[in-house]
């Protein structure tokens, strides 16, 4: 396999940017707030407060066994990357952040900087096709094995047991609970955000009689195409034509009322779309 040197060095790139914005979030503003983090940095978090193992330190200790189970479940690539980025997340944590000053403000405050600076470090981590480790492992390979069970719910039980492990062992406290549960929240939106968030819209699905005159007026409405299906009502087999159309949330205002205004009959379905890729919108990059 031929290394590419231009890609690995902006992987290094990302991954020390990546790294130095969730170390901040988790050693400058967590450490000091007395509330559980999830994921291993949490479990690091626990074993740094009742043995003083360094946090950086106590991650790669806790992977190393993971990573020795869960290599066989993960692909090559994936693996290499992540290793890569455990180790220069970990010396950041340990050798980088401690040269800021920890803020000792605020839990709330404190709470709301580790959800976003932490969850814009862990985003850039996963665009670059890499994970800091830990329960990402966990994740995928419990996937792999009980394929039924979906991804969102096994990371939000994992995370969950390990703010209630560390509430129950360290912290012992109703409110840092929350405020873990908050920043686990706020860590999620964060991430989807900046990775889908740039470039999300609304997808429509109009079901109507006047699909051609419908598309004529998207398109001089608002300037974006769409394309016309064919369907048929399960229960009077009468023909009907399915407009679909991808815009931004703006526009889909306007087109809901142009509709109404065409066909007030039309069946009109409006959904999220989190990113949308293609002429118009963000251009694809391999």
């Amino acid at each position: 396999m031929n290394l590419d040197l231009k890609e690995l060095g902006m992987d290094i790139l990302i991954d020390i940017i990546a790294g130095m914005l969730a170390a901040a979030g988790i050693y400058n503003f967590a450490l000091n707030a007395n509330f559980p983090v999830a994921g291993f940095s949490g479990i690091a978090i626990i074993m740094y407060h009742l043995w003083g193992v360094p946090v950086g330190i106590g991650t790669i200790l806790l992977n190393i066994p993971v990573t020795i189970f869960c290599y066989k479940f993960l692909g090559k690539k994936f693996f290499m990357k992540s290793l890569k980025s455990m180790f220069i997340f970990s010396i950041l944590m340990d050798y980088v952040a401690p040269l800021f000053p920890i803020y000792k403000g605020s839990r709330l405050l404190a709470a709301l900087c580790m959800g976003v600076l932490s969850g814009a470090g862990f985003a850039l981590f996963f665009m670059r096709g890499s994970s800091t480790g830990g329960q990402d492992f966990i994740s995928v390979a419990l996937k792999k094995i009980k394929p039924h069970l979906s991804l969102g719910l096994i990371t939000f039980v994992l995370d969950l047991m390990t703010i209630i492990l560390g509430s129950v062992l360290v912290f012992r406290d109703i409110d840092g609970l929350i405020y873990g549960i908050i920043v686990t929240y706020l860590m999620a939106i964060v991430m989807d955000r900046i990775m889908y968030g740039i470039d999300e819209g609304k997808m429509t699905l109009i079901v109507t009689e006047n699909g051609e005159r419908i598309a004529e007026q998207i398109d001089e409405y608002s300037g974006r195409g769409s394309t016309i299906l064919q369907g048929r009502g399960s229960y009077s087999g009468q023909k009907k034509d399915v407009v679909m159309c991808a815009c931004n949330n703006k526009q889909m205002y306007v087109i809901k009322k142009m509709v109404h205004e065409i066909d007030p009959g039309a069946f009109t379905i409006i959904m999220e779309s989190n990113e949308v890729v293609g002429e118009g919108f963000k251009e694809d990059v391999q």
